[in-house]
């Protein structure tokens, strides 16, 4: 293993919008650096259908295809792109040792960027109709579900976005929510709550997933009352209560915040001199694709100086 060991200035770890634009802008800077692209090249946008909201593209563009144009902005760049998982990591002392399923790596200077995924209920059933009615993504997903009924779940604003987008192609959509109130924002609840489409099942939560190929319905459970309601001619469940960040890696060296977050600076440092962090790993806040490339940008060039500094 010793004979595939990698010395590097930059290692990037995860390619999605804030990686990858941490190697443009990485690349750009002289530093030859190497983004290990992980589990999901291109993050978990390059599922969603259509964006509207990213600079320069009036006409919007799916998230594949964005993605896939920064990454042939890397590669005409001459950039290193790594298709290997992380397995294991040392962020004890510098340089820091990256274990991947390809080989080793050491670095002076690492960007942190694997990004967050949806939290998940932990139901057998959510697990066994995923992609068959179970969604973690109303604009991934919700055009399937033209003129039928479906659920989110959750009432944060996520839920509420959810909801309120769903109803664009929907029948009919319920908000089934655990508590009397929602979390979210108030003009996003009010909007929700005026919607003729919209149907809120309050103190209640999903117990399971009906179907077998596919969704047919719910079954609910009343927190009050403990009453189960079945919840026939759903086709679709839109999972919505947040976002876990994938930090596994790197807890027993960076200090999280209690959502499980890298903590970072305003120049995106992370409790660990030369480890930096941006996109969703450290975004508890936007996570949206424009946020996410910038604070790829930003740490990218924070890294660049803190090489220049070690060479002083």
């Amino acid at each position: 293993m010793s004979d595939n060991i990698k010395n590097e200035q930059l290692v990037i770890i995860g390619g999605g919008p804030a990686g990858l634009t941490s190697g443009i802008y990485g690349t750009r800077a002289g530093l030859n650096p190497v983004v290990l692209m992980g589990p999901e090249p291109g993050g978990q946008i390059t599922t969603s259908p259509e964006i509207e909201n990213f600079p320069g593209f009036p006409e919007g563009i799916n998230g594949f295809d964005l993605m896939q144009r920064v990454i042939k902005q890397l590669e005409n760049l001459e950039g290193r792109m790594v298709y290997e998982l992380v397995t294991k990591i040392d962020l004890g002392k510098r340089p820091y040792i990256i274990e991947t399923d390809g080989g080793i790596y050491k670095a002076d200077t690492v960007i942190i960027s694997t990004g967050a995924s949806p939290r998940k209920l932990g139901l057998e059933s959510e697990e066994r109709l995923l992609g068959r009615g179970v969604s973690y993504c109303a604009t991934c997903d919700g055009a399937f579900f033209k003129g039928k009924e479906v659920a989110v779940i959750g009432g944060g604003d996520t839920a509420l976005e959810e909801a309120n987008y769903l109803t664009k192609f929907c029948s009919k959509v319920y908000i089934i929510h655990r508590r009397n109130e929602f979390r979210g924002t108030k003009i996003l609840a009010e909007r929700v709550i005026r919607n003729s489409r919209v149907e809120v099942i309050w103190d209640s939560e999903l117990e399971d997933v009906l179907g077998g190929e596919k969704v047919d319905g719910l079954m609910i459970r009343n927190n009050k009352t403990k009453e189960k309601i079945e919840l026939r001619g759903v086709s679709g469940v839109f999972i919505a209560i947040g976002y876990q960040p994938n930090t596994k890696l790197f807890r027993d060296y960076l200090k999280l915040d209690e959502q499980g977050y890298i903590v970072t600076d305003s120049k995106y440092m992370t409790s660990k001199e030369g480890v930096f962090a941006a996109g969703d790993v450290q975004d508890p806040f936007y996570r949206q694709v424009i946020t996410s490339a910038g604070a790829g940008a930003a740490a990218a060039i924070e890294a660049s100086k803190y090489i220049d500094n070690l060479s002083q």
